[in-house]
């Protein structure tokens, strides 16, 4: 009588963590079974949306959110949201949802900690210079969704590429946390054809990258907590420095979501799981979601485009254009001192890139720069050295 090999432990855990996505994920969820990679990769002991986040927090674009504008640039103070805590809002306050509503918490995160990857340095003030310019140089558009998927997938270990997944991607690509609805329902017929359609019509289209919905309901989750994450953290931000005072917030919008950032979060996402719950889409009441709609105005008049903290944006316009055009030179007359020739001879060793436009490898380059980075190249290539006490004999 032939015996039949006993399980490994590891093959039982592996088909516990499937009995378990069938036990508890909702029917609206997308189990770990779903996950589609352009190359196939065996099923090992992590799921396959866990996989893809511990690929993205060991990417180097990941380190760079550390030093990455969310909303307050060129302030010395410490206690101000930079890009690096800003998306671990968005994957905490994501799974919280996610888990009320049964859904698939690794992929919630995994979009979450991977969708700002593609900021530039400055926060939205650099990404409209970088778009601004692409458009003059008739190169197409920028968009920091876009952009992030463009380090996941091209450029982030050009020879070993991520190989994430199409969910994780999509998440990202489609996650524009600055375009909202009062419901989001998931466009789930995609393949990688459609996702790569998309993608690359966010750099040859105006305006695409808001036009674009998340194939699966997490996708759709990690869009709208965005919004959550940040809306009242940048209000609490603005008080810290004393561009806004809490008694400036409307007062109707005070009485429906709360005046501090803990009310608003808390009233937003039991709203969100409220009228969400055992649903194929996200909504929010209309009452709160004209509030959220008139606290972004809020905002939007009184934060972010407060002149207040835009005196700078100019010498900021500056300093990208010039190290731009420095940049491009540098390629054009191969200077094999300059740091962007060689990053350029990165894109010569892998096929996809190969033929990528010059001006668009340094886009690339700027994009992924930090603040500091950006401004101490400038230091470096546009004012003078001091060459100390005397020169070398």
């Amino acid at each position: 009588m032939t015996q039949v090999p006993k399980k490994t432990i590891f093959e039982t855990i592996v088909e516990n963590m499937r009995a378990r996505d069938l036990a508890i994920l909702s029917e609206y969820a997308c189990s770990n079974s779903d996950a589609i990679r352009r190359k196939p990769e065996e099923v090992g002991l992590r799921p396959a949306f866990f996989r893809d986040t511990d690929r993205i927090i060991h990417s180097t674009a990941y380190v760079r959110y550390a030093d990455k504008t969310q909303v307050f640039s060129l302030f010395r103070n410490d206690h101000i949201t930079h890009r690096f805590l800003h998306v671990q809002f968005v994957a905490k306050i994501g799974r919280v949802v996610g888990r009320a509503l049964r859904l698939n918490e690794d992929l919630i995160e995994a979009i979450a900690l991977g969708h700002d990857l593609g900021h530039s340095p400055f926060g939205h003030d650099g990404e409209r210079v970088l778009d601004r310019i692409c458009q003059e140089e008739k190169i197409g558009f920028f968009a920091h969704n876009a952009q992030s998927v463009r380090f996941l997938s091209e450029i982030e270990k050009m020879d070993n590429p991520l190989n994430l997944t199409l969910q994780v991607l999509d998440g990202i690509l489609c996650h524009n946390g600055e375009i909202f609805d009062r419901r989001y329902e998931p466009s789930s017929k995609k393949g990688w054809e459609d996702f790569d359609r998309e993608y690359r019509q966010c750099f040859t289209v105006a305006e695409w990258s808001k036009k674009i919905f998340p194939m699966t309901l997490e996708g759709c989750v990690t869009r709208v907590v965005d919004i959550i994450a940040y809306i009242g953290r940048d209000i609490e931000d603005a008080i810290t420095v004393n561009l806004i005072q809490r008694n400036d917030l409307p007062k109707d919008v005070v009485k429906v979501l709360g005046k501090t950032n803990d009310a608003i979060i808390n009233t937003l996402v039991t709203d969100l799981i409220e009228h969400s719950y055992e649903k194929p889409y996200l909504e929010l009441s209309s009452p709160v979601f004209c509030a959220l709609q008139e606290l972004r105005r809020f905002n939007y008049s009184n934060i972010y485009f407060n002149p207040r903290i835009k005196t700078e944006s100019g010498k900021i316009e500056h300093i990208f254009r010039a190290l731009f055009q420095g940049y491009v030179d540098d390629i054009q007359k191969e200077k094999k001192s300059s740091p962007v020739v060689r990053y350029f001879a990165h894109y010569a060793k892998i096929d996809s890139l190969r033929k990528t436009d010059p001006r668009r490898v340094v886009i690339d380059f700027i994009a992924g720069m930090t603040d500091d980075y950006l401004i101490d190249q400038y230091m470096e290539r546009f004012t003078p050295c001091s060459y100390g006490y005397s020169l070398e004999g």
